[in-house]
């Protein structure tokens, strides 16, 4: 009559050890997660406003267009192409979980999303454009003016809406559910001996102590070059643009990991396309190890698994112009 009683306490106690396996590990990572409130309508306009051509100069270059939601969140081209073609002077980085990022550019020049969205619109290498016009634009339209009355109650369309409309859509770009999050979740069988060994690796030459956290890095401003000098950009000084203190020459926002393997070229000066590389090139100029062939192969498996799921984004229908909208300027030379 017992027999029952041991049955129902082995199921008990194998459920137990079930929940015990399934607790998130302590790691120097966290899993990325969703964010928990979002207010659907903002969000909505603020897609809309990320695929807005009309937000630039030639009515041509979006968000999207330096953050391509399909290839990663970045462009994937060692500098971006702005108004008239004009290459710009640093590699784009991912808009994908941007949101966990102390602060936003490669020399942190905006210290949050909201801040971000304002700067290329008016960018003359970028979309080229005046907030002055942006706005036009949009006032211009009565699709946009009903939605943005909707959202935040005004009559006439200001900057600072279509900032933070434009942040609070970049806000849910964020991509959970990685192998590597499964991992840390508790899932022992969600990663490969490799890719483990190569995980242990990461953290053995260091390179956890920069690229930490759920993003794995954009926490911190790291000088590129910290053992052994890097040579090859000359011309962009990364915080120095910013504080002008010579202290901070070739300091630069620690790029996050997530996605990697979606985002070449890689560095700030899109230096080289090949993250087995990428790795090598990080372990000599910031750690001073040349690590040898297996061991830069295990980090780079560990690495891939820090894809995650990717939002699926419908693309939005963009409401049409009027007769008293500003037509888009072509004039540059070619």
């Amino acid at each position: 009559m017992k027999v029952p009683h041991l049955i129902l306490e082995l199921c008990l106690l194998t459920f137990s050890f079930t929940q015990i396996s399934a607790a998130p590990r302590a790691e120097p990572i966290q899993p990325i997660k969703r964010p928990s409130k979002v207010n659907a309508k903002e969000v909505e306009l603020g897609k809309k406003l990320f695929f807005e051509p009309r937000l630039s100069k030639s009515a041509f270059i979006s968000c999207n267009s330096c953050h391509n939601l399909a290839t990663g969140g970045a462009d994937n081209l060692k500098s971006s192409i702005g108004h008239g073609w004009q290459l710009g002077p640093i590699n784009s980085p991912t808009v994908y979980n941007s949101s966990y990022n102390l602060a936003q550019f490669w020399d942190g020049r905006a210290k949050d999303l909201f801040e971000q969205a304002g700067g290329p619109i008016a960018n003359p290498g970028e979309m080229a454009f005046t907030h002055k016009l942006a706005v036009k634009t949009l006032n211009s339209i009565p699709e946009y003016q009903k939605e943005f009355k909707t959202v935040y109650g005004v009559k006439t369309i200001k900057i600072k809406n279509v900032q933070k409309a434009i942040a609070a859509f970049e806000e849910t770009l964020v991509t959970p559910n990685s192998r590597f999050d499964k991992w840390l979740n508790g899932n022992d069988k969600a990663l490969t001996a490799n890719e483990l060994t190569g995980y242990e690796n990461f953290k053995k030459f260091g390179c956890i102590g920069c690229h930490n956290g759920p993003a794995v890095g954009g926490t911190s401003y790291q000088k590129f070059g910290l053992v052994h000098p890097y040579t090859k950009d000359t011309k962009t000084m990364g915080r120095f643009a910013v504080t002008k203190n010579p202290a901070d020459k070739y300091l630069f926002k620690v790029p996050t990991l997530r996605n990697i393997e979606l985002t070449a070229p890689y560095f700030h000066d899109g230096d080289t396309w090949d993250l087995d590389e990428a790795v090598r090139l990080m372990a000599w100029h910031q750690l001073g190890l040349k690590p040898n062939e297996k061991e830069v192969k295990s980090i780079v498996a560990f690495l891939k698994t820090l894809t995650g799921e990717l939002p699926k984004i419908t693309y939005p229908i963009l409401p049409p112009s009027t007769a008293s909208t500003p037509k888009p300027d072509t004039s540059f030379k070619r």
